[in-house]
């Protein structure tokens, strides 16, 4: 690949930054309701916490929120447990009895979690939003995930729901479009090209032929990996998806991993390049294994969900482990609603400014040649292998 290639790519990189942080001082005037607090006519506000099971990005995003109140007034600044150190349960009873707010009230009888288990999923779904619509005594739910956002994405109800982290609410079927919810009580974070750019920048950068992609092949499997933009792009860009199907949202999550590990057994001797997705199955104690697996067979790897990914042995990515921004987005969401404005009708789009992650003794050991322009512009620089503890 020649020089002037190399510098078209980072080029692109650098306006994509530029376009983003662009885009989000134009936002600050948008949507111009108040985030200063306030209480409910003298009482507390009611929150809830719904998901459809643990996952650290759930964990992750609750404390930047948490964050953001704090940092807008809302909660009594103090330090939070560390998110890794923690399963959500455990979590959400830690702030529900330490956090301090004369504004904010995060209910201990409203947490709700399905563990991963279909039948609770049923169960949980069937007895919330019988709560919601008769004893009305939640004023907001913070929905984590694909699960969470399709359980509570109905008419049947009316409390307002932010769902935050699912990977694709669009196509997940959460919400009609990035501009719009479909309903008045209903929002969802999105950043509708995040995947294509990563897929488009990882392309480029090392011109696969197939790329593996391992998934569980179910609505929210699919929309976790963002397989409808793999697909549109491989039609634009002419390269092939070689799947593979694994188990993710399983109760057994030592299930889930063993899927995905053999997964990338069978993808790394058949394909150019993998793009390594977000699923249950992809975690702390088997990203190592994965890693191992693309490097003994000389794999390129594009972490979809984290650049801390690429610091274990990952060759790129574009994604970030640092939640502040999208924390502080929540947080004024949580505000605005509190001071009058409608879930569905705030700005449903967060795009972070992308921070490109590389790892050059991954390179090394695969012999991929990165180029400097491209070890130039990267945010994130990792010259070993750290695997996870």
């Amino acid at each position: 690949m020649g020089t002037r290639r190399y510098f078209m790519i980072v080029l692109r990189f650098l306006s994509w930054v530029t376009l983003l942080a662009c885009m989000q001082v134009s936002a600050v005037h948008a949507n111009e309701w108040s985030v200063a607090p306030n209480t409910n006519d003298g009482k507390r506000w009611q929150v809830a916490y719904y998901e459809g099971g643990d996952y650290q990005d759930y964990r992750k995003v609750l404390v930047a929120t948490l964050n953001g109140l704090m940092d807008l007034g809302w909660i009594e600044p103090q330090p939070l447990p560390d998110p890794d150190g923690h399963d959500s349960k455990s979590l959400w009873m830690w702030v529900v009895d330490n956090l301090q707010s004369q504004y904010l009230s995060f209910r201990k009888d409203a947490y709700y979690s399905a563990e991963w288990d279909v039948e609770q999923r049923a169960d949980n779904s069937r007895r919330f939003l019988q709560r919601l619509i008769l004893q009305k005594d939640i004023d907001l739910v913070l929905a984590m995930g694909t699960w969470a956002g399709q359980d509570l994405a109905t008419s049947r109800h009316s409390t307002p729901t932010l769902v935050l982290t699912a990977s694709n609410p669009i196509t997940a079927g959460i919400i009609k479009s990035s501009s719009e919810s479909g309903l008045d009580h209903l929002h969802a974070t999105v950043d509708p090209s995040l995947h294509s750019r990563q897929l488009q920048i990882f392309h480029e950068l090392v011109g696969f032929k197939t790329l593996g992609m391992a998934y569980e092949d179910t609505v929210s499997g699919r929309s976790y990996a963002a397989v409808d933009q793999a697909e549109t792009l491989s039609f634009d860009l002419g390269f092939e998806i070689v799947p593979c199907f694994t188990k993710s949202d399983v109760k057994d999550q030592a299930e889930a991993e063993e899927s995905v590990i053999a997964c990338m057994k069978e993808l790394s001797s058949s394909v150019d390049a993998i793009y390594v997705t977000v699923q249950g199955g992809v975690t702390k104690r088997s990203i190592n294994e994965i890693v191992a697996i693309a490097l003994e067979a000389q794999v390129a790897t594009f972490s979809q969900g984290s650049s801390s990914e690429v610091k274990a042995g990952v060759l790129f990515s574009l994604a970030m482990d640092d939640f502040r921004g999208v924390g502080r987005f929540e947080a004024e969401n949580m505000a605005k609603v509190f001071n009058g404005a409608k879930a569905g009708h705030l700005r449903q789009t967060y795009e972070a400014p992308p921070r490109i992650a590389v790892n050059t003794r991954v390179a090394e050991v695969i012999g991929y040649n990165p180029p400097l322009l491209l070890l130039g512009a990267a945010d994130e620089l990792y010259e070993e292998i750290v695997p996870f503890p």
